[in-house]
């Protein structure tokens, strides 16, 4: 398996016909002068020990040297082999709420942005452990199935944006049932949920929660992002906000809040537990705390190896072709004038 770092600089691979035809041009260029200059015969014997055919032997090294140079820029990476190995840890669903509250800046740079923070510091402080990503508003959103690779699982996460949801509310009960589908390969494993949310609409939740957490033996951890005092949902064009989001009765500009009431009750009822998301380094020792209390399983999981760059390779072929050009003089080399290989010899 491999992977090109910066394929662009394979458009540097364009100069290269255009230099041969800049070498023909030059070659054809000096027998124009030297047959101005007199006979061509005569020309050549005046300089005997002039190879024809390095100049050319010449070129064809710088050619290769810069094809080599170009690809060292490309940096090919090459993985060694996939594999299959045995861990031990838990499966653990982030749901993140995506629902138009979130984009509230009552905490910078908004109730989303941090979200995305806050899982992307407990993702890095997980050790084996299998997660996935879910995005719900009024319905849910498979962003990422359960994975062992943390670099693919954080660039998901910061890909996630509030209009990827069209219906808005905050449908706990479809991410519960939308996990499922996360664990039905894994029924034995411990299964976590960890919920990332304001707490909107969440108060109603918590017996459905528990209820549907059971059926899979999943715990619910709640983390609450936003602040009690609240404050209102922007409307932005090109990152400028234009006007606050009003509500459509009365007119009048609607704060959203975080509810940490329904957060906690959901995290009670599934057997979890309750954190307030605005100190991050909190979160992860909480998290960190609640997930070592939990029972790690045995499972199988693939893993291949991490691409290794290749650029120095062709980097240092390419210098050395250089070097070999810097030495190769155009005079005849005896050896080979004497095998005659080139038929450079006048009978």
């Amino acid at each position: 398996m491999y992977e090109l770092d910066e394929s662009k600089y394979f458009y540097l691979l364009l100069l290269l016909p255009f230099l041969v035809l800049l070498f023909f041009y030059v070659q054809y260029w000096k027998i124009k002068s030297q047959k101005a200059f007199g006979d061509l015969e005569l020309v050549k014997k005046l300089s005997p020990e002039k190879s024809r055919f390095k100049p050319a032997l010449k070129f064809i090294l710088i050619l290769l040297a810069f094809g080599m140079i170009i690809l060292a820029l490309v940096n090919p990476k090459i993985g060694t082999k996939v594999e299959k190995i045995k861990r031990e840890g838990i499966d653990i669903v982030f749901a993140i709420d995506v629902s138009k509250s979130m984009l509230a800046e009552d905490i910078a740079p908004n109730r989303l942005e941090k979200s995305k923070q806050v899982v992307s510091q407990i993702i890095n402080n997980l050790g084996s452990d299998r997660i996935g990503i879910i995005a719900y508003a009024g319905s849910a959103f498979p962003v990422l199935p359960i994975t062992t690779d943390y670099n693919v699982a954080k660039m998901y996460l910061q890909s996630m944006n509030q209009g990827m949801i069209s219906s808005q509310g905050s449908n706990l009960d479809e991410a519960i049932k939308l996990s499922k589908t996360y664990f039905e390969g894994s029924p034995n494993t411990s299964k976590v949920m960890i919920l990332v949310s304001d707490g909107e609409d969440h108060s109603e939740g918590a017996e459905d929660a528990e209820e549907e957490a059971k059926k899979i033996g999943m715990k619910i951890i709640t983390i609450g992002i936003g602040t009690t005092a609240g404050g209102p949902i922007p409307n932005k064009r090109n990152g400028v906000i234009e006007s606050f989001h009003r509500d459509r009765s009365t007119g009048e500009v609607v704060v959203t809040k975080l509810r940490p009431e329904g957060l906690e009750a959901i995290a009670k009822a599934a057997k979890g537990g309750y954190v307030n998301g605005s100190n991050t380094k909190q979160v992860v020792e909480f998290i960190k705390k609640s997930l070592n209390n939990i029972q790690k399983t045995e499972f199988e999981a693939t893993e291949t190896a991490n691409f290794q760059s290749q650029f120095q390779w062709f980097l240092g072929f390419g210098f050395f072709l250089l070097l070999l050009d810097v030495f190769l003089l155009e005079r005849k080399t005896k050896w080979v004038q004497k095998m005659d290989l080139f038929n450079e010899k006048k009978h």
